[in-house]
């Protein structure tokens, strides 16, 4: 993210320069430790990635998978310790892992996760966290925030990224599962490098899906004028339009991308997740994921115990710019 975009957040929204300084002092010291870790790490566990449009339902389906107790995730406390995941993950269940509580010395963290989150964001020590700053120290964009796979290969650090996934589902003896939108277009590439990998694809009806892309440009920086999320290799193409065009834009070239990308990953490694479905039925998708574990050796036997529905946040939209916008980037599919 640009710094116009930063500077363009609402006060709420705003970095807090004096955490930014310290996190990174921070984890500079901790990375050399970190290193010590990364030999000859191999993973029993898949990676679940969360790819789809943002406002697409990915941090209620992320918080829903947290809350289901068949995953490890990054969490808010995990987060700060970006350059040193699996250090990050070993404090924390240090700190709030009953099985390592003493007479209740440390009981403050908050263990409960909610399904509310503000753009993303969620409140709580063990609430799933984005996670984007661990996945920006491999990934060397620019503006744009793509490259192609090829680019990939030849710049990430596939081994450290390998052995840091497969540190911290040893850390938690489980799979892990995190947002992965900043790799929408490079899929494959995800495919390729991990061996055992779900992909969940969350998708919205796209009308909705827009309505509420915009609704967060103006929660994010007071104006729906203000480009929101990811540079996707399209933004030169839409940044010029009118917002809606760009929302519009945005949603429809993501999904494109991401259904391109998943076409040649074999069925077990692939779930579409509907979000007005899954808030309608979501142990339909327990059961499913339970099922896709289960195809790499992980058994789960627990019955699930979580909602039985979630409320649709948005059934309908009726705005003529929204409708407009839709129409121009659908007719592409045509």
């Amino acid at each position: 993210m640009n710094n116009i975009q930063i500077e363009a957040r609402r006060s709420e929204f705003k970095r807090n320069d004096s955490l930014e300084s310290l996190l990174t002092e921070v984890n500079h010291l901790m990375n050399i430790a970190e290193k010590t870790l990364l030999d000859d790490q191999t993973t029993a566990y898949p990676i679940v990635f969360i790819v789809g449009p943002h406002r697409s339902g990915s941090t209620l389906i992320t918080q829903w998978l947290a809350n289901s107790g068949l995953v490890a995730y990054p969490t808010n406390l995990m987060s700060r310790f970006y350059k040193a995941p699996i250090i990050g993950a070993k404090i924390q269940l240090l700190l709030t892992d009953e099985r390592y509580n003493y007479r209740n010395e440390i009981r403050d963290f908050n263990s409960s996760i909610d399904f509310y989150s503000e753009n993303g964001k969620t409140k709580g020590a063990l609430a799933p966290n984005e996670f984007w700053y661990f996945w920006r120290r491999f990934l060397p964009f620019e503006e744009i925030d793509y490259l192609s796979d090829d680019e990939l290969f030849e710049k990430v650090d596939i081994k450290t990224l390998l052995a840091e996934f497969a540190g911290l589902t040893d850390v938690f003896q489980k799979p892990f599962a995190l947002k992965a939108m900043i790799l929408n277009y490079n899929i494959p590439f995800l495919n390729k490098i991990f061996d055992k990998a779900i992909f969940i694809y969350t998708k919205r009806d796209p009308l909705t899906n827009i309505e509420s892309a915009l609704k967060a440009r103006e929660k994010q920086y007071g104006t729906i004028n203000q480009w929101y999320s990811f540079k996707i290799p399209e933004y030169n193409q839409l940044k010029d339009m009118n917002p809606y065009a760009q929302v519009a834009g945005q949603i429809f070239y993501i999904n494109k991308a991401v259904e391109k990308g998943l076409q040649n990953v074999p069925e077990h490694k692939k779930l579409v997740v509907e979000y007005e479905e899954f808030c309608e039925n979501p142990k339909k998708f327990y059961d499913q994921i339970v099922g896709m574990l289960k195809s790499y050796g992980c058994v789960i036997e627990r019955a699930y115990e979580g909602d039985e529905k979630f409320n649709v946040t948005r059934k309908s939209v009726q705005d003529e710019n929204i409708l407009k916008s839709y129409n121009f980037f659908s007719k592409m599919d045509n």
